[in-house]
């Protein structure tokens, strides 16, 4: 199978999930369940931000979803000794490492590995000999690329907000940077991934970069699912990605 044509992986994120639930301190919706829905629906993971204030997911759902899960789950979380100790409890599929500020809405902008090298890679160390795959959240930068290169991981997750915030040739350009470095970190070894604001609008130009081998789309999906139901909400994503890939 040709590289443009090879299978582009989704990973849906269900933290949004536990944000609704916990508007009312309720037990539901339950986001394990909706982890099985993504997954009857065609997502080949599922993805999860155990933040420190605890805002959406809970400890609780990284047990059962590290557990229970018959796909990988790819743990996020920030790289305090809280969250390693967090991981290497668990053990999860995946752990990728991200940025995090109190006040944040959500994520914004990547993770500063060349800055914080000697910070994370110790990290990097003890969750692989967990057996994690560990990845870096990071903008599409080659100094980020090189940093992730010197801090042997074997994945980098893209950094797509800015794509989906801008249009025309503002989007065209941050389209070619995100290629541009999906195919740097590909010829040095290093698995592209990407994610942050995707929608059914957006996805189809990242999706057809060739080198990109797994897309996380959260926000969007459970939203949608207000309207369509979650598993036609995941099932039109993966059309979509399926649809750009063939």
């Amino acid at each position: 199978m040709s590289l443009s044509l090879r299978h582009l992986r989704l990973g849906v994120n269900i933290d949004h999930v536990a944000t609704i639930r916990n508007a009312r301190g309720t037990t539901y919706p339950d986001p394990f369940r909706a982890a099985l829905i993504a997954q009857e629906a065609g997502a080949d993971g599922i993805t999860a931000h155990l933040r420190e204030d605890r805002r959406h997911i809970s400890d609780a759902d990284v047990a059962r979803l590290s557990e229970e899960l018959t796909i990988p789950f790819n743990f996020e979380m920030a790289a305090t000794q809280e969250m390693l100790a967090i991981a290497l409890r668990h053990r999860p599929h995946a752990v990728c490492l991200v940025p995090e500020r109190r006040e944040e809405r959500t994520t914004e902008g990547g993770l500063d590995a060349a800055g914080l090298h000697n910070h994370l890679a110790p990290m990097v160390d003890k969750l692989g000999e967990a057996g994690c795959r560990v990845s870096l959240f990071i903008e599409a930068d080659p100094r980020q690329i090189e940093a992730a290169l010197r801090l042997k991981v074997p994945v980098v997750e893209l950094h797509t907000g800015k794509y989906c915030e801008v249009e025309g040739e503002e989007r065209a350009s941050e389209l070619r940077r995100i290629a541009d470095m999906a195919a740097l970190a590909a010829k040095n070894g290093i698995e592209p991934h990407a994610g942050h604001g995707l929608t059914f609008d957006n996805v189809g130009p990242i999706a057809a970069i060739p080198q990109i081998a797994e897309l996380n789309i959260g926000h969007f999906l459970i939203g949608e699912a207000i309207f369509l139901g979650l598993h036609e909400s995941v099932a039109e994503i993966r059309r979509l990605m399926d649809a750009a890939r063939g």
